[in-house]
């Protein structure tokens, strides 16, 4: 069986680019801190990432503090602080902030009151997009990057997660970015990496898989790869839709991340339907990796107002530069032959 894979949104497979920037910086000897060359040479290969990360962002002039992922940059950015968010927002920052901002029935979130607010860019299970607003203090990046047109510098944002491993880099790193001269203190203390921001020894060999990653994810969005993705995502919708009107295509009506379809049957358990595609050869999701695999419905779902039952019966497809034609034909195939299925018992 060819197995389909199905959920960029997850993590998207490592980019021939940051394999081979990763081996080369494996072959480095040196530790970053030190002064001798060899230290010099790792420290100047942290460098180069950082300004990759930041010329891919649009974030030339502001600080990049590499992480262990965009859960450490969350907590690096809100603890101490109290900030405001909506439910939709990504574990990681529900974790540390009030979620009180109401969403609308398209997962649409108004903030009040920026500078005390915390908005995502994008969700990563409706891939709805926000208007963000000028002045706010954090922004979960993680899903847009690599997928839409961004400038940091022009985003009116405080602060932004970004991960590596969502735009094929490897898993395990992410940054925190700033605007420069914003006061922030360190939460793991020790040495005086990454500007005094957070200690310890710096992931090398992670770091420049991700800076290798983030500038080629710019230029394929530079080359408009993201157009034709678009393009097979609506038609995996439009193929769904066509023999099953009862299924709801979730935040439809609202700017969505080109790659994401998050939709649901209702009556058919998302963990069911994950369940038989992945026996079919496909890999998806029934919402966040980070969530997935708890027994309670989608809590971004049920804060657009859906109810437990309706929520508990989505499930994401999430494609990527590797998804072709075919593979959304078939997947589209075998989901209404189990879709059949499902309805003939419920008969």
């Amino acid at each position: 069986m060819q197995r389909v894979y199905l959920d960029y949104n997850a993590t998207a497979p490592l980019r021939v680019e940051a394999r081979e920037a990763m081996l080369d910086a494996m072959d480095l000897i040196g530790n970053p801190s030190s002064v001798h060359a060899e230290g010099r040479a790792a420290k100047g290969l942290i460098e180069r990432a950082r300004a990759q990360v930041a010329t891919a962002l649009g974030a030339d002039g502001a600080d990049v503090i590499f992480t262990s992922g965009a859960t450490e940059a969350a907590a690096l950015a809100c603890i101490g602080r109290h900030l405001h968010g909506a439910a939709v927002e990504h574990d990681a920052l529900t974790s540390w902030i009030t979620p009180d901002l109401p969403a609308d029935s398209d997962g649409r979130v108004a903030v009040a009151d920026p500078a005390q607010a915390v908005l995502q860019l994008a969700n990563s299970e409706t891939g709805v997009v926000q208007a963000l607003p000028n002045g706010l203090a954090v922004s979960d990046m993680t899903q847009a990057f690599g997928k839409l047109p961004l400038a940091f510098n022009w985003s009116g944002v405080e602060m932004a997660l970004i991960s590596a491993h969502k735009l094929g880099g490897p898993k395990g790193v992410g940054a925190l970015v700033i605007k420069r001269g914003t006061d922030l203190a360190a939460q793991i203390r020790g040495g005086g990496q990454e500007m005094g921001r957070r200690a310890g020894t710096e992931n090398v060999v992670g770091i420049a898989g991700f800076g290798a990653a983030a500038e080629a994810a710019g230029h394929d969005l530079a080359e408009g790869i993201w157009g034709p993705i678009e393009k097979l995502r609506n038609i995996l919708e439009n193929t769904i839709a066509e023999f099953s009107n009862e299924t709801i295509f979730v935040g439809k009506a609202a700017p969505r991340l080109p790659n994401t379809s998050c939709f649901i049957t209702p009556g058919w358990k998302g963990e069911t339907q994950v369940m038989a595609m992945d026996l079919a050869g496909f890999a998806i999701s029934a919402g966040s990796a980070c969530s997935s695999g708890k027994v309670k419905s989608s809590r971004v779902l049920r804060a657009m107002g859906f109810d437990e039952a309706m929520a508990g019966s989505a499930i994401r497809v999430s494609l990527g530069p590797q998804t072709t034609e075919d593979d959304i034909l078939r997947f589209a195939e075998s989901w209404l032959k189990r879709l059949q299925k499902h309805r003939g018992r419920l008969a």
